[in-house]
């Protein structure tokens, strides 16, 4: 009789334990007085397998390549065909702006999670057809800094050798082409956004002060 009663008093125990342990558990799982999440930071929480590229590794990629790209058709594929080097840099900076235009910000548009979102690496975002001529007036920007960049790089290689090289040591190339479009278009970007901030940092203390 003893032991009955033993053991029902240890059933009863491991009932009131067990009780107590799902009270806990319905506890932790109620989520009816839980706080609404929205859906932009589960998004970061939740993993769906795929790689995420950095976008300043998107824009740099598609900056570089075109850019690379452009000196090769234009560069190397009229170079021999154009005598006159100013003509020549006149038609490599209307490429230039038409691959900016056309190509580079219509890319960026395309691969943009949501409107407007690559804006800030674009020096004219604008959906209007008159921003091929800026572009391509901006684009002849970019070409003088890119060639007396070489010319430079050029005189510094030629100043530590002790004879007159034949050719320049330093040619022209879509790589480093690429290389040298991306960086000052990146540059004067940077520089424009910058000015921008200033102006509207200017403009809020203005109008909080009065």
């Amino acid at each position: 009789m003893a032991k009955k009663d033993k053991n029902k008093r240890v059933e009863k125990n491991a009932a009131d334990y067990y009780k107590l342990k799902t009270s806990s558990v319905d506890k932790l799982v109620d989520t009816s007085n839980a706080p609404v999440v929205p859906d932009s930071e589960i998004k970061k929480f939740k993993s769906d397998g795929k790689i995420r590229i950095p976008d300043w590794i998107k824009v740099i990629f598609i900056k570089f390549w075109f850019g690379g790209a452009a000196c090769f058709f234009f560069f190397w594929g009229l170079a021999s065909y154009i005598s006159s080097e100013l003509d020549l840099m006149v038609v490599i900076a209307i490429g230039l702006g038409l691959v900016t235009d056309l190509f580079i910000n219509h890319m960026l548009r395309f691969i943009a999670p949501e409107e407007d979102y690559y804006n800030k690496w674009m020096m004219f975002p604008f959906k209007k057809f008159w921003t091929i001529f800026l572009n391509c007036l901006y684009s002849g920007v970019i070409l003088f800094f890119i060639m007396n960049t070489y010319d430079l790089i050029n005189r510094i290689i030629m100043s530590t050798m002790t004879t007159e090289p034949e050719t320049l040591p330093l040619q022209v190339e879509p790589l480093l082409f690429g290389a040298f479009y991306m960086g000052f278009d990146l540059l004067f970007i940077g520089i424009k956004n910058t000015f921008i901030k200033i102006f509207r940092d200017a403009k809020k203390n203005a109008s909080g002060s009065k």
